[in-house]
Order: C-alpha cells, then sequence, then structure tokens
C-alpha cells in the first residue's frame, strides 16, 4: 500500500563494495534473509544506533567492533531482531560473526552483524552460518536491488536512493539501502540503513556527517511513534575515486558530498514513511514560528504522534480542531493561541487561533483528499522552525502488528 513510492533506482557499481544475499529460512522459506556486504580494505566506516536502553545484541557487538580495526564485512539476517535475548543473544550473534571471519580469514572484530524481526526469540545461529557460503559466493557490486530485499521484512517494497555529483573533473557516487515500515519513530537513524560512497574522507568527519544529517532525515520520520531495538545505519566510504582525502568540514569537497549525502538520507527517509504499515497518506508537518527549534521539533511530533490526528487523515476528515489541541498541549512555554495559524495543503484553515473568516468545509476536504498532505503550523513566536515525516493510522496498520507473529 506504498504511497508514492517509486520504483528501486538503477544503482552504479560503487569501487570497494560487493554485495552478496542468501536464503536461510530463518523465518519462512524461500526468501532472501541473509545479506553479506564485503568492502575493501582502507573503506572508512561510520555508524549510528539505536538509543533503546534494550538495544539487541548485534547492536552492542556491532558498536564494540566498529573502530576497533578495519571493518571489512557486515553480516544482516532478517526474521530474526535477537534482542531480549540476553547473554545467549550476544553469544549467538557473536557465533555468526565467527563462522563469517573463519571463513574470508579476517579477525572477527572486523564483522559487523545486524539483526531484524521478532524481538524476544533465540537467534538461528546456523541456519545463518549454513547460508554464509551461498551468500558469499553470491558476493557482486550489482547486488544492491537483491540487498534491498533482503532486508525487508514487513515492507511491501525494497528501499533504494543514488546520486552522483562531479567535483574537480572526478565523479562520485552515493548510494543506500534501507528497511522500515513499523516501530518507527527512530532515535538515531532508522530501522536498517545503508550507504556507501566511492569517494576517500577521514572516518571521524565521516562520522560528524553521518550524525548530523541522520538528524535530518531517519530522526524526522514516524509511523507509530515506536523506537526500534535493532536501529542501525551505516555509512561506508571506500576511497577508490581517487580524491585526496577529505579531512574537514569545510572543505568544498566535502559540503558537495553532504549536499549529496543528505538528499540519499532524506530519500531513503522518505521511502520508509511512504511505506509505513498501512500506510495511505504521506504527510509533511512543519511547524514555523517558533521561539526555538526544540519547541518547533516537539509540536511537530506531538502532531504526528496523534492517533486522533492520524485517523482523521485516514479518513479524509477535515477534522482540524486535533491539530489545534496538540498544539495547545505539545509544552510550548509561554504559548499565545490567538497568534497560531494552520494550513493544510495551501488552505488557510485557521488564524489568529481560531477558524479563517475564509474557510469553508470544502476546503477542508479538498486539503485532507489527496495522498500527500502538507500540514503547516505557525506559532507566531520567532523565526525556529522543523519538519517531521509521517503516515495515517488505517485499519490494515492494527492488522498487520496484531498477526505480526502468525
Amino acid at each position: 500500500m506504498a504511497v508514492g513510492l517509486d520504483d528501486f533506482p538503477l544503482i552504479p557499481e560503487i569501487k570497494g563494495i560487493r554485495i552478496g544475499v542468501a536464503e536461510a529460512g530463518i523465518k519462512r522459506p524461500n526468501k532472501k534473509d541473509v545479506v553479506i556486504f564485503e568492502l575493501c580494505e582502507g573503506a572508512s566506516v561510520a555508524g549510528v544506533f539505536t538509543q533503546n536502553a534494550f538495544c539487541a545484541a548485534p547492536v552492542r557487538i556491532c558498536q564494540r567492533h566498529l573502530g576497533l580495526e578495519g571493518s571489512r564485512y557486515l553480516l544482516i539476517n532478517t526474521g530474526n531482531a535477537n534482542a531480549g535475548t540476553g547473554k545467549s543473544g550476544l553469544a549467538t550473534a557473536l557465533k555468526t560473526c565467527d563462522a563469517l571471519a573463519a571463513q574470508v580469514g579476517v579477525n572477527v572484530e572486523s564483522i559487523l552483524p545486524f539483526s531484524t524481526g521478532v524481538i524476544g526469540e533465540p537467534l538461528p545461529a546456523d541456519k545463518i552460518i549454513a547460508a554464509i557460503p551461498a551468500a558469499l559466493a553470491n558476493l557482486s557490486p550489482d547486488n544492491w536491488h537483491s540487498a534491498g530485499v533482503g532486508i525487508m521484512t514487513t515492507d511491501t517494497l525494497p528501499k533504494g536512493s543514488v546520486r552522483t555529483f562531479d567535483f574537480d573533473g572526478r565523479t562520485y557516487t552515493i548510494a543506500g539501502i534501507s528497511k522500515g515500515a513499523g516501530m518507527i519513530r527512530p532515535n538515531m537513524a532508522t530501522m536498517l540503513g545503508y550507504i556507501g560512497s566511492d569517494i576517500a574522507m577521514d572516518v571521524n568527519l565521516l562520522q560528524i556527517i553521518l550524525k548530523s544529517v541522520v538528524n535530518k532525515s531517519f530522526n524526522r520520520i514516524t509511523v507509530d511513534s515506536d523506537t526500534s531495538t535493532n536501529d542501525s545505519c551505516i555509512a561506508v566510504v571506500t576511497g577508490m575515486a581517487g580524491n585526496t582525502k577529505v579531512t574537514s568540514i569545510e572543505e568544498p569537497l566535502a559540503q558537495a558530498f553532504i549536499a549529496a549525502f543528505t538528499e540519499v538520507m532524506q530519500e531513503l527517509a522518505h521511502a520508509i514513511v511512504r511505506d509505513g504499515e498501512g500506510a495511505t497518506k504521506f504527510v509533511t508537518v512543519e511547524v514555523a514560528g517558533a521561539a526555538k527549534q526544540s519547541d518547533a521539533t516537539k509540536t511537530a511530533f506531538e502532531i504526528a504522534h496523534s492517533p486522533l490526528v492520524k485517523t482523521a487523515l485516514f479518513a479524509s476528515d477535515p477534522n482540524w480542531g486535533r491539530i489545534l489541541a496538540v498544539v495547545g498541549r505539545a509544552g510550548v512555554e509561554n504559548l499565545d493561541v490567538d497568534c497560531v495559524q494552520l494550513h493544510i495543503n495551501g488552505f488557510e484553515i485557521a488564524r489568529d487561533g481560531g477558524r479563517s473568516p475564509d474557510y469553508r468545509e470544502e476546503h477542508g476536504k479538498q486539503a485532507m483528499a489527496p495522498e500527500e498532505i502538507h500540514i503547516i503550523v505557525d506559532l507566531g513566536m520567532g523565526d525556529a522552525s522543523d519538519v517531521v515525516w509521517t503516515t495515517d493510522f488505517s485499519h490494515e496498520y492494527v492488522t498487520i502488528n496484531a498477526e505480526y507473529r502468525t
């Protein structure tokens, strides 16, 4: 039921990255559910992870391994989150890392593991280990689409994005895949996201850029306000483009990279919302006129999380008073409701804290009918603003999550 989600893009080879996909039968047969990324020696790898205290075993291991030694392989499984599994979960995650390390001849610290799926069930490590040879045999620079399929859970379509840009006579490529459709209110990144580029860049700078851009993309989306135990977003730069390594954010090449990188990350984040579980609307919530950005951010998220607003959006019901009610309880200090304005899809709905004199019910119906909804709230307090992207709530969302394990 994806809303306006484009076809998976054609992603060219990114030198220094190969991807292999295999079927392990973790949750069901005949499903690609193991993905391996092979990274060239010398690649720089940065990551951001869930801040959920019940973070999954692979997240803990990945955080421990990242930076200890050059990361060479990403090992991903779907169908089982290996979260809420205690010490045994750590042991089984390490077991899969050890198996891959032994087969490719690297130290185990060079393996970064990732899992997604049902929480609280033991990881079937033996199934994953049995699938590793097939995934390695499948390694290819052209497997981005297969990897996008391989990391899906309740997603209906694979999600990918790519940008190229020219700078000083060289062409650079940035490409990525992500997965996620439910349990989406990231507190760092997304359910799973992997972005690669051929640029040469200092790893510390890459980490700074990744964290900053995540806050403009994956940290500004929500489907159902639930933060996953397994959220992980990894950025890899291989250095194969041949440029002098970028070491400062002030460098013009760094700025060109950030612009293209942000486009890729936001497109991947939007794709998660567009494919939100049961979604029929893609909703942009923009809050302007705030005294400080934190007020704009929390007000936008309060609107995006409200079940009453989301169900009205699903019904195309112009019950816009629900939005004003959320603004009023968002906790904005010194809010003067007489200064608040509300626009939906270009229609002025409310002005000076009440219904606009020009508003008619048919305007509200026209505003709420499309698949793409843009809500703008102006608090009339200052110049700060922020944007959040979300979905409506449909009957299908309840069905998907009620039957997730069956």
